[in-house]
């Protein structure tokens, strides 16, 4: 399959909002695709690489070569160039690199270059997410999408899903079981603004736990040996030896374990995000032995497999009560059942005072969905909000491609009059939004290049966000976390923005 005919219907499928025409126009280029083409195709429409990242950023696309007059790129072509370009590593990597998709490039036409650019900045999207591409799967396939949905939740790839399914139908669908060692998708919590808003969509008695802002991992254990994924199903066994010694240590044969990991204070509060982040983002030094920098606690919240049994179709409570029996209570998340709105709230407030981000309420009653964003758990965390001066923003791509989108957002700094940028964000935006922002920026220019037009800043937004962490990135050493637009303030001038210092006072320590 030509590069030009995917990129073609991933453009086709942007310019609809209609779900079924989606599904369809995928469903018809799956069916197009070869059987070793299937998964990249899928990936691609995802908007994701099969390598996951292969080191290419902006800097090296923003000057490419002439394109080629005709299409003659396979998806293999680019994949191959992909994994080739991915495996780079050391001295010389990064002129290689530069090279190898400056080739690439050099093959594709225009259309295809556009749809290389977006699919490696993270742009291309394009409304196929992961619920609309597995319908489309089953359709190619003429399978039931729910036997789609279930392989993709036990094998933890949409790809090679899609792959057995158009091959070998329902029968090959079915071959895919939960299997120890090979990481599956986890279940993730939607959202409440209040405790009496998620208790309300549960109804009757839940469980209340804590969120933690660590680490979500899935320990799969066998016969001694210790493997951890992360919720990417990433491997980061040997990054973590402390936490392999001690899940190692269980009274168990086999299981699948779900949980979080987190460095802790003395006191038991939690360090800055980056200090658990970068234990996953990188080996621990010293050798098997030392002592990692900073070490993670573990806790653990829910139970897959054990010793033999799949536990993935029981209600929340059968599962919980079999992970009880299995790991210490200091390895448990602080959990409470509860059907009182009152001790829920109680609950969360000491959460959030212990520096914990909230709390996910839990059916009792459901199943692991994994993979999937049901109402069987509902996070809740306390809402922070900043009004914050829009400085630049960037040009929309796919769908949003003629709208200025992505918003350069900065805090008043009381020492000089000017502003500090903290981050930028495109979430939160309906198309409503994006279209007046677009005119409302545009009479703000002060100047342009290709990607970004810099404006006056005097346009006022507010701003949700999960909390501060320190980041080289921005001048200020600060940036927001899971920033999104609420709505713009034009009652609100800039000089009564919020300032550095309160965000700086939002910060860990």
């Amino acid at each position: 399959m030509l590069l030009a005919e995917l990129a073609g219907v991933s453009q086709a499928v942007a310019a609809t909002s209609a779900r079924l025409a989606k599904i369809g126009a995928l469903a018809a280029a799956l069916r197009e695709a070869g059987p070793d083409e299937v998964p990249i195709a899928v990936a691609y429409l995802s908007g994701e690489l099969p390598q996951r990242q292969i080191g290419v950023g902006w800097a090296a696309l923003r000057e490419p070569p002439a394109p080629a007059a005709a299409p003659s790129l396979t998806l293999s072509d680019v994949d191959d160039a992909f994994s080739r370009i991915g495996a780079l590593s050391g001295k010389g990597s990064a002129a290689e690199r530069r090279r190898l998709i400056g080739d690439l490039l050099a093959a594709a036409t225009a259309g295809e270059q556009e749809f290389v650019f977006r699919l490696l900045s993270g742009e291309l999207r394009q409304g196929a997410l992961d619920g609309v591409m597995a319908e489309a799967v089953a359709r190619a396939a003429s399978v039931p999408a729910a036997e789609v949905r279930r392989a993709v939740m036990l094998s933890g790839s949409l790809g090679a899903v899609a792959a057995a399914a158009l091959a070998g139908g329902t029968g090959a669908l079915r071959a895919f079981g939960l299997r120890v060692g090979r990481p599956v998708r986890p279940m993730l919590a939607a959202s409440a603004t209040s405790i009496d808003e998620a208790l309300g969509k549960i109804g009757g008695r839940a469980a209340v736990e804590w969120k933690l802002d660590g680490i979500r991992i899935q320990a799969h254990l066998a016969e001694g040996g210790v493997r951890l994924f992360t919720r990417t199903l990433d491997d980061i066994t040997g990054r973590l030896p402390e936490v392999v010694t001690a899940l190692a240590k269980l009274p168990v044969r086999s299981a699948v374990l779900d949980g979080e990991l987190i460095a802790l204070r003395e006191d038991g509060t939690p360090l800055p995000f980056q200090d658990t982040s970068a234990r996953a983002a990188s080996q621990a030094g010293g050798g098997a032995d030392a002592a990692p920098a900073v070490a993670l606690s573990i806790f653990l919240f829910d139970v897959l497999h054990l010793d033999g049994a799949d536990l993935i179709d029981l209600p929340d409570s059968r599962r919980h009560a079999e992970l009880a029996l299995a790991v210490p209570e200091d390895m448990l998340m602080p959990r409470l059942v509860t059907d009182s709105a009152e001790e829920a709230a109680a609950f969360f407030g000491d959460a959030v005072s212990r520096g914990h981000e909230g709390v996910v309420v839990k059916s009792l009653d459901t199943p692991y969905a994994a993979g999937r964003r049901g109402s069987g758990w509902i996070k809740v965390k306390p809402r922070h909000t900043l009004d914050l001066v829009v400085l630049a923003v960037e040009w929309g791509h796919g769908r949003r491609r003629g709208w200025l989108s992505n918003l350069h957002l900065g805090a008043r700094d009381p020492a000089d009059g000017g502003f500090v940028m903290l981050g930028k964000t495109f979430k939160g935006l309906t198309d409503e939004l994006l279209a007046w922002q677009t005119e409302r920026l545009l009479a703000l220019e002060d100047h342009r290049d290709d990607w970004t037009v810099w404006v006056r800043p005097e346009l006022v937004v507010e701003i949700a966000f999960d909390g501060v962490q320190r980041s080289p990135r921005y001048p200020g050493g600060l940036a927001l976390r899971f920033a999104r637009v609420l709505r713009y303030r034009e009652d609100k001038p800039a000089a009564e923005a919020d300032t550095v210092d309160t965000v700086r006072a939002l910060a860990p320590a």
